[in-house]
């Protein structure tokens, strides 16, 4: 099959996507070549990147750099990605959080802890998967509609490959991811709406201008795999084999359905033992509809209008929610949704446990994990690891009314007595 494009005049080079041969639709399973494609010709379903995968050993990963790059073998990048200006995400840190398990009631809790990527969210990832893409396919603006972590890593990623870029985000984002993009120097649009009126305006310039790469959108087969390295890290963090639960966030659900793609496919390879694990996923109540249509048994998903202060999960009409749902049930997980104030609290559990101030949307993983246990849907004797998908410090709003000073004392030691702080 050639690997050549019709897109303008560029040709894509042989071994431009690594082990990765073809895109295939997740819903009716047509082939089609690799290219700027993101909807199937026969179906007009997702396509995601499919494989012929070498023989990949344990110690061919471990020589590899600190970052995702030693997975390029698992990736849809080529052998010399790492010699290309990019962030260099991954292998962030995976805690022993015995001090939150301890008091949640669990066995053995992990958290997967992605507020230490380069912009602080695991969206560093995926996008650095997708200018690895964007470079090969000859495409000359990078672009993304965001809720503000993706707009934050598409801007810096931008920045470092000295590559154009332009960022749609609503107008009401958090004012942190705000300045957390525009700092990089790129093209910040503000879109009067919520993130699907984002999302549709993006997909139309998609559609109609040349060389644009919307990470998302026209380039998403190739940007959600950055996802599986979530799972490739997991696992080898912990010794080479898979955690028995994983607590993950869901906004449009990619995230989710990666990291089970990349357990199944480490199994596939022999890399850890295909053992069983279950699959949860978390949502704010105020943006739940993959949540509401687990519990209502539905194969499909309704969409909502987004009403929660994590911003971050706010997609009401998510890309991946029958996937999402597909995933949770064949894995035995469960999909639960959490109050806003559930969310403050979860952001203020984890940080008094563990200290790691989280996100709106780790609130709403912790939150869940702890309403799973409570609820008797989650096994508290088997091994866990939520994800924390980004640093606290973008959502300040979120806990800045319930933290500060206990007490304020005049300068004198005679003070500090009186107010009890000894």
């Amino acid at each position: 099959m050639s690997l050549s494009t019709p897109t303008a005049t560029h040709t894509i080079r042989a071994g431009a996507f690594g082990n990765g041969t073809h895109l295939s639709c997740r819903a009716c399973g047509a082939k089609s070549e690799l290219g700027p494609f993101y909807a199937c010709m026969e179906c007009f379903g997702p396509l995601e990147v499919g494989y012929e995968f070498p023989a990949i050993t344990r110690a061919q990963i471990e020589a590899g750099p600190k970052n995702i790059w030693r997975y390029q073998p698992l990736l849809p990048v080529p052998v010399d990605v790492a010699s290309f200006p990019n962030t260099e995400p991954g292998y962030t840190r995976l805690i022993d959080a015995g001090n939150l398990a301890r008091e949640l009631g669990l066995r053995k809790l992990w958290v997967k802890d992605d507020s230490g990527n380069p912009t602080h969210s695991f969206k560093d990832r995926v996008v650095a998967s997708a200018l690895s893409a964007t470079r090969e396919l000859g495409m000359k603006v990078f672009a993304c509609p965001s809720t503000g972590n993706l707009a934050n890593a598409v801007a810096a990623a931008a920045a470092r490959a000295g590559i154009r870029s332009v960022v749609f985000i609503p107008q009401d984002l958090e004012r942190p991811k705000i300045i957390t993009t525009a700092v990089y120097g790129g093209t910040l649009v503000a879109v009067e709406g919520n993130y699907d009126d984002v999302n549709k305006l993006a997909s139309e310039i998609a559609g109609e201008e040349e060389g644009w790469a919307f990470v998302n959108v026209n380039v998403r087969p190739y940007y959600s795999e950055g996802s599986k390295t979530l799972a490739f890290e997991i696992a080898e963090q912990l010794g080479w084999r898979i955690p028995q639960q994983v607590v993950i966030p869901v906004a449009s659900g990619s995230q989710l359905t990666k990291i089970d793609k990349g357990f199944t496919e480490l199994g596939k390879l022999g890399l850890v033992d295909a053992t069983d694990y279950k699959i949860y996923g978390a949502q704010a109540t105020g943006c739940s509809p993959i949540a509401q249509a687990f519990r209502d048994g539905y194969d499909v998903v309704k969409p909502v209008k987004p009403d929660t202060i994590a911003k971050s999960l706010a997609i009401g009409n998510p890309a991946d929610g029958p996937y999402v749902l597909d995933v949770a049930r064949r894995t035995g997980g469960v999909i639960e949704d959490v109050s806003d104030e559930e969310v403050i609290e979860g952001i203020q559990l984890l940080a008094r446990t563990e200290g790691i101030f989280t996100e709106t949307a780790g609130g709403v993983t912790v939150a869940t994990l702890k309403k799973l246990i409570e609820t008797g849907q989650l096994d508290p004797d088997a091994e866990t690891v939520i994800i924390n998908s980004g640093d606290g410090l973008k959502t300040l709003d979120a806990v800045a009314d319930r933290v500060g000073p206990k007490v304020t004392i005049p300068a004198s030691y005679d003070a500090f007595v009186k107010a009890g702080l000894q």
